[in-house]
C-alpha cells in the first residue's frame, strides 16, 4: 500500500508511526510547499508542490498518484480537506482513496457557524453560538448569555484568532476589526478531545481514543490523559451518524454537569492522535484493513486509562 501524505509540516512524529505500523514494502509519500518542512524528511518520497490555492495544485496530486500508485490520500491541514472532498471521484478512478469526508461535511466541519446550525438542528448537544454581533445583543439582552464569551474565526484553523472577551465593548471593537468572527459561550469547564476512526467501508465509527487536555498550546493539545466513558463513546456514534466521514477525524469536547457537548470537528489526522497510537490505538492498521476490502468491527475502549502523553521538541537535520 502506498500513502501520499499531503501538506504534512511538523508532523514527522505520525509519518514515524505510519512507517512502524505500516506492512512491509508500502511506502509513503510527502508533500508540502516548503522544502524545510521537517516531515518531509520521514518520508520513502517527497514533492514539493505549489500552494493549494495554486490552479496546477490537484494536476500536481493526481499525477503523483498516478507516478507513485498511490492507494491512499490524506491531508493534515484543514483547508486541503474540502479541496480533496470536492475531487473525490476523480482520485476514486485513479484508484485512490480519499481518507477525508464527503463533501457536504467537510463544508460543514470547515464552517464554524454552519456546523452549530446543523448540530442546532439535529438536536446534537453543542456550544452556543452566534454569527452576528446584533444576534449575540439580543441573546444577552433576553439573559440567555453573560460574560466572558469566546470569539474564533468562522473558518479559522490551528487555534489562530481564538480568544476569551470579558466585556461588551471589548467585544464589539473585536467584531469590528474582524468581521470573520462568531461569539459562543465561554465553556468554563473540562476540556477534551476524541480521535475517531470511520470505516470507509461501513461508513460506522468503529475505534475511539478520548483524553482530557492537561495543557493546550496554539493549535492543540501539548499534554493529555487518556480516559474512557461508555457515554462519551454512544455520544460520539451518535455524532457519526449525522455526518458522513471517511476514516480518521479530531473531536473536541467539553464536559460540564454531567453533559458531553460537541465543540467542533477536524476531520483528519488530530496533532495529539500521537496519544492515541501510543496508547495501542492503531488507525493506521484499520486503513490498511479497509484499502484490502476488509470491514473493520467496532472495537472502543481497547486502551487503558490514565495513560499520559507529553509533547517534546525535536528537530531535522537535513543538508537540501
Amino acid at each position: 500500500m502506498n500513502f501520499l501524505m499531503c501538506s504534512v509540516g511538523r508532523r514527522g512524529e505520525l509519518l514515524k508511526d505510519f512507517r512502524s505500523s505500516i506492512a512491509s514494502g508500502s511506502k509513503i509519500i510527502a508533500t508540502d510547499l516548503s522544502p524545510y518542512a521537517p516531515a518531509l524528511y520521514f518520508a520513502d518520497k517527497y514533492y514539493i508542490v505549489p500552494p493549494i490555492t495554486d490552479s496546477d495544485y490537484l494536476d500536481n496530486l493526481q499525477e503523483i498518484c498516478r507516478k507513485e500508485k498511490i492507494n491512499a490520500i490524506t491531508t493534515f491541514i484543514d483547508p486541503e480537506i474540502e479541496i480533496l472532498s470536492a475531487h473525490r471521484c476523480e482520485f476514486e478512478q485513479l484508484g485512490v482513496e480519499v481518507l477525508a469526508p464527503y463533501e457536504q461535511t467537510a463544508k460543514c466541519c470547515f464552517d464554524k457557524y454552519l456546523m452549530f446550525q446543523y448540530l442546532f438542528e439535529k438536536g446534537i448537544p453543542t456550544v452556543m453560538t452566534w454569527g452576528s454581533i446584533d444576534d449575540f445583543e439580543a441573546a444577552l439582552k433576553n439573559k440567555k448569555v453573560s460574560f466572558p464569551v469566546f470569539v474564533k474565526p468562522r473558518k479559522g484553523s490551528g487555534s489562530v484568532g481564538a480568544r476569551k472577551i470579558a466585556d461588551l465593548g471589548c467585544l464589539k471593537k473585536a467584531v469590528q476589526e474582524d468581521d470573520s468572527l462568531i461569539i459562543q459561550e465561554y465553556m468554563n469547564c473540562t476540556d477534551l478531545d476524541a480521535d475517531v476512526y470511520i470505516d470507509t467501508i461501513s461508513h460506522q465509527a468503529v475505534s475511539a481514543f478520548s483524553k482530557r487536555k492537561l495543557e493546550t498550546r496554539i493549535g492543540g493539545a501539548s499534554k493529555t490523559v487518556s480516559f474512557k466513558d461508555e457515554k462519551l463513546f454512544e455520544f460520539i456514534r451518535q455524532i457519526c451518524s449525522a455526518f458522513k466521514f471517511n476514516g480518521p477525524v479530531d473531536m473536541d469536547f467539553f464536559y460540564h454537569d454531567g453533559q458531553y457537548y460537541l465543540s467542533e470537528i477536524n476531520p483528519r489526522f488530530g496533532g495529539a492522535y500521537l496519544h492515541a497510537y501510543g496508547a495501542g490505538v492503531d488507525f493506521i492498521r484499520l486503513i490498511e484493513n479497509n484499502l484490502r476490502g476488509i470491514e473493520n468491527e467496532p472495537l472502543f475502549g481497547n486502551y487503558d486509562d490514565n495513560v499520559v502523553m507529553m509533547m517534546y521538541d525535536s528537530v531535522v537535520i537535513k543538508k537540501i
